[in-house]
């Protein structure tokens, strides 16, 4: 059976840990064997830490023989972004400013699932300060796509998706500033959680941009995010922008039927230019939904153009404020493409980033004036599935930032408003290539999403198949 433990979903191998069907051990180096497989091919590793890894499951399953659970994920084994302050670790962000740098405490999303009882496999890659949608890096090299390794995984939860999709850990952490999980999801087939601005701490998290950072999960289901989002939302003095009050149960929504919710298709952009398996698996997808009970119906959204430059124009700018200094320092030791965002975004005038800051309110308003009749709103994640590396390998070329915006322009508008947004598996490319959907929702309504979502996977079994390597 250890075998086969690594290809289970989180929830179902909490169960099997905690009724005592599998030890933590077992879980564990089957992960770890997953990994020897795999990382040879999909570089979706930054560090495995497998001796800490197995030393630590085994005091996990002495905990349980003893009858002391550490929490809901006692013994799970899991790896996540290397952006996630973890304290006396090294946390490269990806970048070679950061390559030997240890971290003195650890992000709170992060000491929330130590807390409960995950053990740690090591540290996933990522594009360089996670300012990159492919899953480039200039120092590490290129994370590969699980289910077609000449393919990019997309960014820059490289790692976290391709180790998702690979079944080398059962969920990561990934962070969302312009679509950052979503693309990811997309790309390699797992389902990706974008959460509304302040649900989930901040603290201890690398940050890129101040106004748009946002913390969440990829994981194999709705369910297992649901999981995840549970224990990590709340109130967090290191970070005064998360929100308090009580956390919803949101592992309930996913046990609701989706009948009588209203899913809006937008009339224009999010169905424009789309490739024609892109297209295809987006109407599947809403008859799916509409056969289990939703309510399918257009919507007219407001020019979501203007919202896409609007979120690129202030993560440029508050993105060069941070890097500032080490711009200034160390601009050797950045990779070309990154450079020169950060360049182009201290070339934006103030008056410009502050008439983008001050319009997002009304644009917010704007947005929920039009999707007032519906519960989500159903899109794609990108118009493509996966391009593959080479194609994408644009560097700081003059057309660098145009292959950028055709990538992300479906996710950006989400992150300028602050929404929350769930991608899942929705079906396949004629070659073979997962392609995503995203449910967008309204502020701090991720219970929908995760309902419309659970409810559409117990339909679908997309995202419960895995690649094979070859």
């Amino acid at each position: 059976m250890s075998a086969g433990l690594a290809l289970l979903s989180l929830t179902s191998v909490v169960q099997a840990i905690a009724e005592k069907r599998a030890s933590s051990r077992e879980v564990t180096q089957s992960c770890l064997d997953r990994i020897a497989q795999w990382q040879p091919r999909l570089n979706a590793f930054m560090a495995v830490e497998a001796d800490d890894a197995l030393a630590a499951a085994d005091d996990a399953d002495a905990a349980l023989a003893q009858g002391r659970s550490r929490g809901a994920l006692h013994g799970v084994p899991l790896a996540h972004k290397d952006m996630y302050y973890d304290a006396g670790k090294i946390v490269t962000c990806g970048s070679k400013i950061r390559r030997d740098w240890v971290a003195t405490t650890t992000a709170t999303s992060l000491q929330r699932l130590k807390d409960a009882g995950t053990v740690r496999l090591g540290s996933l890659q990522m594009a360089e300060f996670a300012y990159g949608p492919t899953g480039h890096n200039a120092h590490y090299g290129p994370v590969h796509n699980p289910w077609s390794v000449d393919h990019v995984t997309g960014g820059s939860s490289s790692g976290s998706g391709a180790a998702v999709a690979a079944r080398l850990t059962f969920a990561a952490l990934g962070s969302d500033t312009g679509g950052s999980i979503r693309m990811p999801a997309h790309f390699c087939g797992v389902t990706g959680l974008k959460t509304t601005v302040g649900r989930i701490s901040r603290a201890g998290a690398m940050p890129l941009s101040q106004s748009l950072d946002t913390v969440g999960p990829l994981a194999r289901t709705a369910e297992d995010c649901a999981l995840l989002l549970g224990l990590m939302a709340g109130a967090d003095p290191g970070d005064p922008t998360a929100i308090g009050g009580a956390v919803p149960d949101y592992a309930a929504a996913t046990r609701e039927s989706p009948q009588g919710l209203s899913v809006g298709v937008p009339a224009a952009f999010y169905v424009d230019d789309l490739d024609p398996d892109t297209a295809r698996i987006l109407d599947e997808t809403a008859t799916t939904l509409k056969r289990e009970g939703a309510q399918v119906v257009q919507v007219e959204l407001p020019d979501q153009r203007q919202l896409t430059a609007a979120c690129q124009l202030v993560l440029a700018v508050e993105a060069a404020a941070f890097h500032k200094r080490w711009m200034i320092e160390r601009s050797q030791d950045y990779g070309p493409q990154v450079l020169m965002r950060l360049q182009n975004g201290l070339a934006i005038p103030a008056v410009s980033y502050l008439e983008a800051v001050r319009w997002r309110a009304p644009a917010l308003a704007a947005h929920l004036a039009a999707t007032a009749g519906v519960d989500l709103v159903l899109a794609p994640v990108a118009p493509v599935a996966a391009p593959t590396i080479t194609e994408s390998d644009v560097g700081n070329s003059p057309d660098a930032e145009a292959v950028i915006q055709r990538l992300t322009r479906f996710t950006r508008p989400v992150n300028y408003l602050g929404l929350p947004s769930l991608a899942i598996p929705a079906g396949f490319s004629a070659a073979g290539l997962p392609v995503g959907m995203q449910l967008i929702g309204k502020p701090f309504d991720e219970l929908t999403l995760l309902r419309a979502g659970a409810a559409f996977q117990r339909a679908t079994d997309f995202h419960a198949r895995c690649p094979e390597p070859t």
